[in-house]
């Protein structure tokens, strides 16, 4: 299975760390976030990786490279920020009709992606849960017992930034700017969104405060 690495953002929350360096190349432990991605994917199995790039993302092309861990890299390359979905809807040409991995470029976490690499016949998309963080205490799916996301609930969670999506799943989308958002609120109306719940350590580097506690912590 492919997998793509969400890596086109400003990252302006992150100012002024990411004046001059995109969030994705920020070091926790000696390792940028997004190299720590590639070598939990190459790990796990995965076959090859597909970066959306905008801001700065000449810096992280030069800095990977075409290939990592023994996988090919290619680039999609964005004129303007096409926010999640636009960006993964722009990559499909790169990624192909068979399910694939996605993970944002900007979380930090032990999750084994080989479970997720397996679902090779994924024919809705299927997110990963997180217990709520402090900044985003109000969750957005609750999880039933069968694993399908509802809109009601009464325990919410929040998604990582992990999952698995195909093709088809974009298939009524318009080419530009779309946030996933939308889409995950109109499979969950329908009972077509799946998800599991995650419980290990997760950290959505959205701040300088939390890179600081995160950096305190895995120095």
């Amino acid at each position: 299975m492919k997998a793509m690495i969400l890596a086109a953002g400003r990252g302006e929350r992150m100012l002024p760390l990411t004046k001059t360096t995109p969030k994705p190349l920020l070091k926790v432990a000696g390792t940028t976030l997004i190299e720590r991605h590639l070598k939990r994917l190459a790990t796990a199995g995965c076959d090859a990786i597909v970066i959306n790039i905008y801001y700065l993302g000449s810096q992280i092309q030069e800095h990977l490279g075409s290939e990592q861990y023994g996988m090919p890299i290619v680039y999609s390359e964005e004129a303007e920020l096409l926010e999640t979905a636009g960006g993964i809807n722009a990559a499909l040409p790169l990624l192909g009709e068979d399910p694939f991995l996605v993970v944002n470029g900007d979380i930090f976490t032990d999750f084994d992606f080989a479970a997720l690499l397996r679902r090779q016949t994924s024919v809705q998309p299927h997110l990963v849960m997180v217990p709520n963080p402090p900044h985003h205490s109000e969750g957005d799916y609750a999880v039933d017992a069968g694993g399908v996301l509802r809109s009601n609930g009464d325990q919410f969670y929040t998604y990582s930034g992990i999952g698995v999506y195909s093709a088809a799943f974009f298939a009524q989308m318009q080419p530009g700017k779309l946030m996933l958002r939308p889409l995950f609120d109109a499979a969950v109306s329908t009972g077509k969104l799946t998800g599991e719940l995650f419980s290990g350590m997760w950290t959505d580097v959205g701040t300088p405060e939390r890179y600081a506690l995160l950096t305190e912590q895995y120095p």
